[in-house]
């Protein structure tokens, strides 16, 4: 039977293929401690539900293909407030940031072109590049820099004649860093140089944390490159209300630019998948309309006092390597084993601690270079810091048991 080429370049989800060991682990008894997956146990606002209970029509019928007016509206007003200055009629509404994203790259390229990504970096932007036959150029970072962007001459001279964007996650999934004024001022320069779009995937936005240390006080002010005047055209803004109202199974997203050629040509897209699930959107107006201010900054506060637990905790555990993250709700570890992933497989088939064991994200699963991220683990601070006490306390005995320890962190 014939398969296409697109789909044989896929590979299964790194982050989600382990899922049947945990599956395992639970048939034996075991509680599993799930850090592995961007999945908030926050509660979504109560808005949400309510506007869905009070819709009231006779037929659920298709609404426009670039989304509910009032979904549009009620998103341009949350752009207005963070000074990020797009109009209804420059957003388009998706299934989730996900496909916000697919459609970017479908948009703008065709097939062998090349989009250049900070490594480590979400899994999923290599099957939205595949999809669209394209090929991710990974930009390497360090970790001992704080995953941050290498020298502007190094990114320079990754670029070729088939690049056609940088894409950038800010707040970064999964290393948790955020990116410096200065360093998205270099990118909007090279996007100007070698006429790139700029892709800017900032889903977490509203999950920045203070951080001593840091100029001009404790914190540094968030910068969007939506913020940044003299490439708005250039700029693919991807969004999406999963982690920032915890409403991850709504799957409403957006794709917001100021270019109007640009929604034109997204546009063709969204009316060949017709509409998004229109009750969904009737809930998503009533997050974006009606959400306190307070709901936000309650959801900052917990993240970040689980962020300020767990790298506690880790910190204490012999071997393990990891920078305190300033965004999202996650931390990029390094570990003193030999393979991440056997070690994962390992706690849940043979580890635990009176019944209970712990599951991260494997760190070769958000890289595109062979070999590089294998002693890493993704940890995402997205339980109760109880729990997070736990699971590390279970980590830190599986690290000392495990026959594939190391000495020392491998680079």
């Amino acid at each position: 039977m014939h398969f296409s080429e697109r789909i044989k370049a896929l590979q299964a989800s790194p982050i989600r293929r382990l899922i049947p060991y945990a599956d395992s682990a639970r048939a034996m008894g075991k509680k599993v401690y799930h850090l592995n997956i961007g999945q908030p146990d926050i509660k979504t606002p109560g808005e949400y539900f309510e506007a869905i209970r009070n819709f009231r029509v006779e037929t659920i019928a298709y609404v426009a293909s670039q989304g509910l007016p009032e979904l549009r509206e009620a998103i341009s007003g949350y752009y207005h407030s963070w000074n990020i200055p797009y109009s209804p009629d420059e957003i388009c509404v998706t299934n989730g940031g996900s496909e916000a994203l697919s459609l970017a790259v479908q948009v703008i390229c065709d097939p062998g072109d090349e989009i250049l990504i900070p490594e480590p970096f979400y899994a999923n932007y290599n099957a939205f590049a595949e999809t669209a036959l394209a090929h991710v150029v990974p930009i390497p970072t360090r970790a001992e820099e704080g995953f941050h962007l290498p020298p502007e001459r190094v990114i320079e001279e990754l670029i070729t004649p088939r690049t056609r964007a940088i894409l950038i996650s800010n707040p970064n999934n999964p290393t948790g860093t955020v990116s410096t004024a200065d360093e998205l001022n270099t990118l909007a320069g090279l996007a100007k140089k070698y006429d790139l779009f700029l892709i800017a995937d900032e889903v977490y936005r509203e999950f920045t944390y203070p951080q001593s240390g840091l100029s001009g006080g404790d914190s540094e002010p968030f910068t969007s490159l939506g913020h940044l005047d003299d490439i708005r055209e250039r700029v693919i803004m991807v969004d999406s209300i999963s982690k920032r109202y915890s409403a991850c199974g709504a799957r409403i997203g957006c794709l917001a630019i100021k270019n109007a050629d640009f929604i034109a040509q997204t546009l063709k897209l969204c009316q060949a998948r017709l509409c998004v699930s229109t009750l969904e959107q009737v809930g998503a107006a009533a997050l974006y309309q009606k959400t306190s201010a307070q709901y936000l900054a309650d959801v900052n506060k917990e993240y970040r006092a689980r962020r300020d637990t767990l790298y506690s905790a880790l910190k204490e555990i012999d071997g393990v390597v990891c920078s305190k993250p300033r965004g999202a709700f996650y931390i990029m570890a390094g570990l003193p084993v030999d393979d991440s992933e056997k070690f994962i497989v390992w706690m849940l088939q043979n580890f635990d601690i009176n019944g209970e064991t712990m599951m991260g994200a494997p760190g070769s699963g958000f890289y595109s270079v062979p070999n590089r991220g294998r002693n890493e683990i993704r940890l995402a601070y997205v339980l109760k810091q109880e729990a997070l006490v736990k699971a590390a306390a279970i980590l830190k005995s599986a690290i000392a048991a495990y026959p594939g320890r190391l000495e020392a962190v491998r680079a």
